[in-house]
């Protein structure tokens, strides 16, 4: 009797805890915080968190003082403007803290050269990963969808991708992100600034990250083209793209700077991916990029300047790349790798200062990559991120 008893209540146990694991496997695919926002006012500066409704659009002023104490998910059919000049300090809370916009909802992010916007930890000592990022998602193609033709980000429980290739979610201009990246797990960790299938209708330009524990900026999937992108002292990845990504960034700089040694295993200028499963899947990544520079001047070693791989392509004309006396790197430029290689038709033309660097590439490639050594000059206008305040 005893047995039968015991039976029963393990299989309602079992039950129980199938059904809380299915729910949360649902819940992935919506936002899970309890806070709605169902009106321009409905919030409080010294909490900012929750979900804005459809229909409902939320403007943050300059002369007001924001803490960021959780998720502040814009959904479809909302916005979010934030005014020119305003700071967003956020609440140290790692992967509990950070801003997504959902496919259908835009941001209009848009400072001035005068009056950036600013979204930065509220730690009186700051570091890299006190809160997670900024996080745009919307309806451009992918290639990693599943039946429905979206897939599930990493995270922030927001799923992404469509056919909606001129799909626009908003605008960022003159923003600067700064100590991002927190992390879920070794698979998890949230970037500076995502781009989830985002598509060319969006504008971006002049966007800074700055002492993220990830990656700089990265897109999965989309269309959108980026114009003065600014990446310095980011832990992982500077510029990051996988699953399809065909956009394009003009005038990008990256730049890890003596002293710095807060890296992953594997750090890199670009690294660019397709679909490490199916290097075939469409629409195949194989963004351009135009007047570039990847700085070195950290001990720490950077693996690869350049890595593209696993079937994407890319165009990087105007490149160079810069390494410090104690800078050290492994590869200069690589276009293998185990899981698949670059597109044969990547073309990389690049300056460098460094003599005799490692470059791989598949031979049929070959002729698409120049080099030429011993040269300092080239890449980026740096001028272009004097809004920042970065001195260079």
């Amino acid at each position: 009797m005893k047995t039968k008893v015991l039976s029963f209540l393990m299989i309602a146990f079992l039950a129980v805890f199938t059904a809380c694991n299915d729910d949360d496997d649902n819940n992935n695919n919506k936002p899970m915080y309890d806070d709605e926002i169902t009106a321009p006012d409905d919030f409080d500066p010294a909490d900012l968190k929750g979900n804005i409704q459809s229909g409902v659009t939320v403007t943050l002023k300059a002369n007001t003082d924001y803490l960021l104490t959780g998720a502040l998910n814009v959904l479809k059919g909302a916005e979010l403007v934030i005014e020119p000049g305003t700071e967003i300090k956020a609440k140290v809370g790692g992967a509990d803290v950070f801003v997504t916009v959902h496919p259908g909802a835009v941001i209009n992010a848009k400072g001035t050269a005068d009056e950036p916007i600013v979204i930065t930890s509220g730690a009186g000592v700051p570091r890299s990963g006190d809160w997670g990022g900024l996080i745009l998602a919307g309806y451009a193609k992918i290639n990693n969808a599943g039946a429905e033709g979206t897939a599930l980000a990493e995270v922030a429980g927001v799923t992404y991708g469509g056919d909606k290739n001129d799909d626009s979610s908003g605008e960022l201009s003159h923003l600067i992100c700064k100590y991002t990246g927190a992390r879920i797990s070794g698979e998890q960790e949230f970037n500076g600034i995502t781009f989830y299938g985002v598509g060319s209708g969006t504008k971006v330009d002049n966007i800074a990250v700055m002492h993220g524990d990830d990656d700089g900026v990265e897109f999965f999937g989309g269309t959108v083209n980026a114009t003065n992108v600014l990446i310095v002292n980011v832990k992982d990845d500077m510029f990051d793209w996988t699953d399809g990504w065909t956009g394009s960034i003009t005038n990008g700089y990256g730049k890890r700077e003596a002293g710095f040694l807060n890296v992953t295993e594997d750090p890199r200028g670009f690294e660019g991916d397709s679909n490490g499963k199916n290097n075939a899947a469409t629409p195949v990544s194989n963004p351009t990029f135009t007047d570039m520079t990847i700085v070195n001047d950290a001990e720490a070693e950077m693996v690869d300047m350049v890595k593209v791989r696993r079937g994407s392509g890319a165009t990087i004309n105007n490149l160079l790349l810069s390494v410090g006396e104690e800078g050290v790197i492994g590869d200069l430029i690589d276009l293998t790798d185990s899981k698949g290689d670059a597109l044969t038709s990547t073309t990389v033309v690049a300056k460098t200062n460094v003599e005799g660097g490692t470059i791989k590439h598949p031979a049929a490639g070959e002729a698409n990559v120049t080099v030429e050594e011993g040269v300092t000059t080239g890449g980026a206008n740096t001028a272009a991120f004097t809004w920042t305040g970065y001195e260079f």
